[in-house]
């Protein structure tokens, strides 16, 4: 199958904006301290990247073979702005989640501790 530069980008394009759509919606999910939601909406994200980091190497082997492979056009430039976007704001996501999933753990850690001291008060 024979691909063409636009089809790449734009699917580089495409994909990346899955990663980041999935990407924002685990961290509203981790938000409301649904971190199942959350880590499956990572694992969209995930495959989406995978998805979109194929096309990108089937783009570089396409210029590769092209009569003027380093003459980028702006096309070009934003598929792989788009991609790497989504790459740094997926990176991104999992540590706003991991600081949701810490800040859940204390929550529960201080209404534990006031539980028990307010059970304490009242013997």
């Amino acid at each position: 199958m024979e691909i063409q530069t636009e089809e790449a980008v734009v699917k580089l394009i495409l994909h990346g904006g899955n990663v980041r759509k999935e990407a924002y919606t685990a961290i509203d999910a981790a938000e409301n301290y649904q971190f199942k939601d959350a880590e499956h909406h990572l694992h969209l994200a995930e495959e989406e990247f995978k998805k979109g980091h194929v096309w990108q190497t089937k783009l570089v082997a396409l210029r590769q073979e092209q009569v003027h492979p380093n003459a980028p056009s702006f096309l070009l430039i934003h598929g792989q702005d788009h991609i790497m976007t989504a790459q740094a704001e997926l990176n991104l996501a999992k540590r706003i989640i991991h600081q949701y999933q810490v800040q859940a753990e204390l929550e529960e850690r201080i209404s534990a501790l006031e539980y028990q001291q307010n059970s304490q008060k009242k013997s």
